[in-house]
């Protein structure tokens, strides 16, 4: 008999509107509104993250787990307990009413004594998922494996200086993509924990990139191999727990990319705090991916301005999180991707119950960001804006530059002549600071 882990809320969250004074109710995400000819869950196709919401037990470096989880009690049957742990994810999303999940493969099915039996335990574990997501609906954004958690990958997997843990995360990584492409997975992500270094002292750099390059190839052929059509993600991040990771940015996975041509092949899974750690706002990192035709899914979340390491907190800043929404909306939206709450409760946040008041804020800020980003959109708050400031490159002088007309000679040559000089114009910043802040405003963000 399947138990009930959140017998605090009866039914399924709902939109209740912003003068609804009910907990455990949406006050700006409403499934159904069309916003921009698309529905507001369409846009945001958002997902809970299986780890940190329903493997984690609230423990850190200085302290052991706070958080009530009676599906995470020690059991002689670690399969009953993978059960009993799937339950109560399918239930808490079923009553979130949000779409969409996401996995690790150590998340969802326990260890075995041997490679082959934790392949089959992921496989009895893929097998229960099916028939939870038959009977809720929900589906799976993106799976993925875990291949920086035990002692083997402490130096790495891909890049690991032994051939035998790269081999050992590459069947790993096989098993995880087809238990993905068998649950109807709409995309499947790579994340290089320990894809670095924590010392140059003991680092071949070269050698370690052409290893990782190896890797990525090897899962896209292997992509193409079962016939998965999803979309491959690399999620970038700086460094923790390495003092560097080769995937820092999305700048520089698009190099590493073009490097090993394989820039038909991946795209990025951004998380905003990821962004924060490399120096960068969440801002920066979607524009980058979206002009340069790389973004493919987000993880929600966010930092601590006066902490410098990965909190993975629930998003609450509609300010910061509806000019990357803006920039994702210009680009044409998320396709295949989703936003994922890759979030973790605050460990003083103990009761289960929490989960609930930690997703409804964050979504509903994700909500709302949604509305601005879309009047921003309509009323062409910043496009328009950077529209005007560029608009000489459409010109006769800026096509030429560009096409290859002009020459250095040929432009001396018309400075030289008093045909050009052109006086600084402003950038007109802080106007447009404003014009956010009046969107943001009149939407009562």
């Amino acid at each position: 008999m399947v138990q009930d882990f959140f017998t605090g809320l009866d039914g399924t969250v709902e939109y209740a509107g912003i003068d609804s004074t009910d907990p455990y109710a949406y006050k700006v995400y409403d499934k159904d509104r069309i916003v921009l000819g698309t529905r507001m869950e369409d846009h945001l196709r958002i997902a809970v993250c299986y780890w940190h919401s329903f493997n984690w037990p609230g423990s850190d470096v200085f302290g052991s787990g706070t958080f009530d989880r009676p599906w995470l009690e020690p059991t002689d049957d670690p399969i009953g307990a993978a059960r009993s742990k799937m339950d109560a994810a399918f239930e808490f999303v079923s009553k979130l009413g949000i779409p969409f999940f996401c996995f690790h493969d150590v998340d969802i099915a326990p260890a075995g004594d041997t490679f082959a039996e934790s392949a089959a335990n992921l496989d009895t574990m893929v097998g229960y998922a099916e028939e939870k997501m038959a009977a809720t609906g929900i589906k799976l954004l993106w799976g993925t494996a875990n291949v920086f958690s035990h002692p083997r990958y402490a130096a790495g997997a891909g890049t690991n200086p032994d051939p035998e843990v790269f081999a050992y995360a590459a069947a790993q990584v096989k098993h995880a993509l087809e238990a993905t492409h068998r649950l109807g997975g709409a995309n499947y992500v790579l994340w290089g924990g320990r894809e670095g270094y924590e010392t140059l002292l003991n680092t071949d750099l070269k050698q370690e990139a052409e290893q990782l390059g190896r890797f990525l190839s090897l899962v896209a052929e292997h992509k193409h191999k079962i016939g998965f059509t999803g979309t491959l993600l690399l999620e970038p991040k700086p460094q923790e727990p390495t003092k560097h990771q080769y995937d820092y940015d999305s700048q520089s996975v698009q190099g590493f990319l073009d490097r090993f041509d394989l820039l038909d092949e991946y795209r990025v899974n951004l998380e905003v705090n990821h962004a924060t750690l490399a120096g960068h706002s969440f801002h920066h990192e979607v524009a980058y991916a979206v002009d340069n035709g790389i973004l493919g899914s987000i993880d929600a979340n966010r930092g601590d301005y006066q902490n410098g390491w990965d909190t993975d907190q629930f998003p609450n800043s509609v300010e910061e999180l509806s000019l990357a929404v803006h920039e994702i909306l210009r680009g044409g939206g998320l396709g295949s991707g989703g936003f994922n709450f890759d979030t973790k409760l605050r460990r003083q946040s103990m009761d289960r119950m929490d989960l609930f008041h930690g997703h409804i804020g964050g979504i509903d800020t994700l909500a709302q960001s949604l509305l601005v980003a879309a009047d921003m959109i309509e009323q062409k708050t910043l496009t328009g804006a950077r529209a005007d400031r560029y608009a000489g490159w459409s010109g006769d002088l800026g096509t030429g530059i560009l096409d290859g007309t002009e020459s250095l000679e040929s432009l001396e040559a018309k400075v030289a002549a008093g045909d050009l000089d052109p006086d600084p114009v402003s950038g007109r910043q802080e106007y447009l600071e404003n014009r956010i802040n009046e969107v943001i405003w009149k939407r009562g963000g």
